[in-house]
């Protein structure tokens, strides 16, 4: 069921989202070749701890698997999303990194993903970055009343396609509230033979997560139960903002 937002819980949304969005800043700054993921993750923590919230992925359940160990989900090159940080894990010139942070303030998620260059990248992988991101603006430009939801997933395919990388199917976005994970389920492509599924309606709050990969969409999960990683070990992107559909443009919520 699809759960509509008042204006003041709409608020309470908003808040989360500056808190998720006060992280990513500090991780702009931090990232950097040397630095470990779990540093990454401490500062993560304590950014949410001090800001009156807690973090949404620490300990997050999910079945047949470890509940998850961390604060962030920091994700290098080859993997898509969910690596665990870890004091052995170092970042090198050259990696591309993704973040993905939760926190719940007053019993309400932001949630958002940015993926970071260390250092300076390589011309194909600022093509993936920048081909992720604007995929996610696109979306977010067709999240609006009277618009489908698969005009999202539509918007997505049709900047990344032309550019020559694929879009994950198996990992999609997802309505966000006093769950992080609520009805709808976001997909970023256009299944064959799919129909519009609901209109969007002012109210809807959405977290709307692209994620692109360099060469095929398929993916696995290593052996630790989490981290997803591109099945043929090429790079994969992932750009996440949490919205609110008003009765005009949609309002991203996870920005200062």
């Amino acid at each position: 069921m699809i759960i509509l937002k008042s204006k003041s819980e709409i608020a309470l949304l908003r808040e989360a989202g500056r808190i998720v969005a006060r992280v990513h800043e500090a991780m702009r700054e931090m990232i950097r070749p040397g630095v470990t993921t779990a540093e990454l993750d401490a500062k993560a923590e304590a950014i949410i701890r001090a800001s009156g919230a807690i973090p949404t992925f620490l300990g997050y359940p999910h079945s047949g698997r470890n509940d998850f160990p961390a604060s962030i989900c920091a994700s290098i090159n080859e993997e898509l999303v969910h690596g665990i940080p870890s004091k052995q894990r170092w970042l090198e010139p050259g990696d591309i990194i993704s973040i993905d942070v939760g926190a719940t303030y007053q019993g309400w998620v932001g949630d958002s993903a940015w993926t970071y260059p260390v250092g300076t990248i390589d011309a194909a992988s600022q093509q993936l970055l920048a081909a992720t991101e604007g995929s996610l603006w696109a979306a977010i430009a067709q999240a609006r009343p009277g618009n489908y939801l698969i005009d999202l997933g539509r918007a997505v395919e049709e900047h990344v396609n032309p550019r020559g990388f694929a879009v994950v199917r198996e990992y999609t976005g997802h309505g966000v509230g006093r769950r992080m994970h609520e009805d709808p389920q976001v997909l970023n492509y256009v299944p064959q033979g799919a129909s519009n599924g609901p209109r969007l309606k002012a109210g809807m709050t959405l977290a709307i997560e692209p994620m692109v990969n360099a060469g095929t969409w398929r993916t696995k999960v290593l052996a630790d139960g989490w981290t997803v990683v591109t099945a043929d070990g090429k790079r994969s992107a992932h750009f996440e903002h949490s919205i609110a559909l008003t009765e005009g443009e949609a309002e991203v919520l996870t920005v200062l």
